[in-house]
């Protein structure tokens, strides 16, 4: 090679280099700023939540309810009838069936049927819908950056991730699906993830491992993320699931809950809604799950000559398999129904979790991401 021909690749080399990096530093830029919209997008939805008509939803139960001496003196609907006068009962209007027996509406949403709880509401949502394509930009670069798939770390990891959970939240309210809901908590623990990629999960773009280097990594990486993020979705229907369930109960055996809790609870759809609705997304990804782990091992045999060797990793994600196997089980088992299988829902979640979380930063093995164990054990006091 003469020597002008290697002082243009090195200044070829430079250029590329420098050009990553600014792309690097876009990609951080645009993560903040997604985080700064998305903190818009989180007062917006508390907005919704306090301008919400929680009185209308009040006034309306009280006026359909008839309570107390109030009821006792009400008059019965009288009719004519061939000259004669029929008295019939007061026609009741049932908001909360006997426990057990439910028939429970659908609540409003969080703007409760006023207008400018749902104008805060819309802001949120277009707020929201900013931020992700924000977000989105910003693991593009960071991809662009290091020239592969932005998962070759925790950091490149979390705002993937993050940035997948809201686009199902935005796919299912662009399929007109009762899920505004979903906002709040949402973008709650999107900021929280993504304070916590930008400061104790940071890594600087760089080249993956050969190990890492191969088109597997889009295939098995991705599904994980996906999954991931349908899982936590459904891990929320689950918790709100609870929270209402036990409000309806309470309501059934003539309980008087507190103020507060009538006026989120009474918003949020019936617990029957949020079961189902959880049960399906949960149901829907699990074979997904099961393609992830089969990629996985496929992988490993052409990255380490194995297909499964009990790395902590695939361990816990044959657990975490086999919790929601576990709890779509039980669905289909009428003695396990309900908010058995809720449990066993949120454990299979816990034990995603703890393979996200736990397995990466704290337990060494094959899957175990270069750098980022040690600095989240020191930013954290250990």
């Amino acid at each position: 090679m003469t020597l002008a021909a290697a002082t243009d690749l090195a200044t070829a080399t430079s250029l590329a280099a420098a050009n990553n990096e600014n792309l690097a530093e876009i990609s951080n830029v645009l993560i903040y700023s997604a985080m700064a919209v998305y903190t818009l997008a989180f007062f917006a939805y508390i907005a919704e939540w306090i301008f919400g008509s929680r009185s209308k939803v009040a006034r309306t139960a009280a006026a359909l309810t008839p309570r107390g001496e109030t009821a006792k003196r009400a008059p019965a609907v009288t009719v004519k009838k061939e000259g004669g006068t029929a008295v019939l009962e007061r026609p009741k209007v049932v908001v909360r069936a006997a426990a057990g027996a439910r028939d429970v509406p659908d609540g409003p949403g969080a703007h409760g049927g006023d207008a400018q709880g749902d104008l805060f509401g819309r802001v949120a949502v277009s707020f929201t819908v900013l931020a992700f394509l924000i977000e989105f930009g910003g693991v593009l670069t960071r991809a662009l950056s290091v020239q592969r798939a932005p998962w070759g770390n925790m950091y490149e990891f979390n705002i993937t991730f993050t940035t997948t959970a809201v686009g199902v939240y935005v796919l299912l309210l662009a399929l007109k699906k009762n899920v505004r809901w979903l906002g709040l908590f949402l973008t709650t623990t999107v900021l929280l993830d993504l304070g916590l990629a930008v400061t104790v999960l940071y890594t600087e773009s760089d080249q993956l491992v050969p190990a890492l280097d191969s088109y597997w990594l889009y295939i098995h990486v991705s599904t994980a993320i996906l999954c991931g993020a349908v899982f936590y979705v459904g891990a929320v229907g689950t918790i709100l699931y609870l929270f209402k369930d036990s409000y309806e109960s309470k309501l059934a055996r003539g309980g008087k809950p507190g103020g507060f809790a009538t006026s989120v609870m009474e918003r949020l759809p019936a617990s029957a809604s949020l079961d189902k609705f959880s049960y399906r997304i949960n149901a829907a990804v699990f074979p997904l799950w099961t393609f992830t782990i089969i990629a996985g091992a496929i992988w490993a045999g052409d990255a380490w000559g194995r297909y499964w060797g009990w790395d902590p990793k695939e361990t816990w994600s044959f657990i975490t398999w086999v919790a929601y196997a576990c709890y779509l089980h039980a669905r289909a088992t009428a003695g396990w129904k309900g908010r058995k299988a809720a449990y066993l829902a949120l454990a299979a979640f816990g034990c995603w979790l703890f393979n996200y979380y736990g397995v990466n930063i704290f337990v060494s093995g094959k899957h175990s991401y270069a750098d980022v164990g040690m600095s989240a054990l020191t930013a954290i006091g250990f």
